[in-house]
């Protein structure tokens, strides 16, 4: 499986805020689980950790920390 990087245009907006990501420290965020989608972009680390809380993605996704275990499960 390949991925062709596109550079986004410069008015591309936060998946998030809507700010313009180029005013900004962008993230591209990319679902390569389902056959690499479109990406979504974000226009800092703040809005990505927001949107990731507000949508619920990391519940099941995440290892679960057992401390009798050695690494994760």
């Amino acid at each position: 499986m390949s991925t062709t990087l596109t550079t986004p245009d410069e008015s591309e907006p936060c998946a998030y805020c809507g700010s313009r990501i180029f005013d900004h420290d962008p993230i591209c965020v990319r679902d390569c689980t389902a056959d690499c989608g479109s990406p979504a972009y974000f226009c800092n680390h703040a809005c990505l950790s927001v949107y990731i809380d507000d949508n619920d993605l990391t519940a099941g996704d995440a290892c679960r920390w057992d401390s009798d275990a050695d690494g994760c499960c």
